[in-house]
């Protein structure tokens, strides 16, 4: 594994390259850093959902996943190296059937919105779905195990229904997409 920083402005990615944990570099714009960027930015986001008031049990699961998507991270930043484990996502997956039992059936799409803690989680979904297009991108172009992919396809999936979740803390709920197709198919019924 590379050195660990001890001082943050090393000024070696001046020349537009950065280094990996195997001290190669590559250029800032080629598929690993892309997707390692990607990952970093949802777990700021989860970071800035955190801030938001939110029922123990979110709190104590989306603060484990910010240190799995580190570990996601960390594999992507060492080419061949395996730091995400199968837990993590068998976690996501008792999380997801957790939460969805929860939930009544959704009636129609829903618009990323209602509470704050529920739009956060919302821009949390739709960043882990661009990390996945650029850990997908990634692994069309050179050898990557398949737990990145699944673990951020599972997590943009339990954010969405975290969304939903917290839209209903206080007695809220979700915000339906008002859809042409469904208000003509009510004036037909009705």
């Amino acid at each position: 594994m590379g050195n660990r920083l001890t001082q943050i402005a090393t000024r070696t990615g001046d020349d537009g390259t950065t280094g990996l944990g195997n001290n190669t570099r590559v250029s800032k714009a080629s598929g690993r850093p892309c997707a390692m960027g990607d990952v970093d930015e949802l777990n700021s986001h989860i970071g800035l959902l955190l801030c938001e008031p939110l029922p123990e049990d979110v709190r104590e699961l989306l603060v484990d996943v910010q240190h799995q998507l580190f570990n996601l991270g960390g594999e992507l930043s060492i080419p061949g190296f395996e730091l995400l484990k199968d837990e993590a996502l068998a976690q996501l997956d008792e999380a997801l059937a957790h939460y969805n039992a929860q939930l009544p059936r959704l009636l129609e799409f829903i618009l990323p919105a209602g509470t704050r803690a529920a739009a956060q989680a919302h821009v949390c979904r739709t960043v882990a779905r661009r990390a996945e297009r650029a850990v997908v991108a990634l692994g069309a172009e050179e050898e990557l195990r398949a737990a990145p992919r699944r673990y951020l396809n599972r997590l943009s999936d339990l954010l969405f229904v975290l969304a939903r979740v917290l839209n209903r803390m206080d007695g809220g709920d979700d915000v339906y997409w008002k859809s042409e197709r469904v208000a003509r198919h009510g004036r037909e019924e009705g």
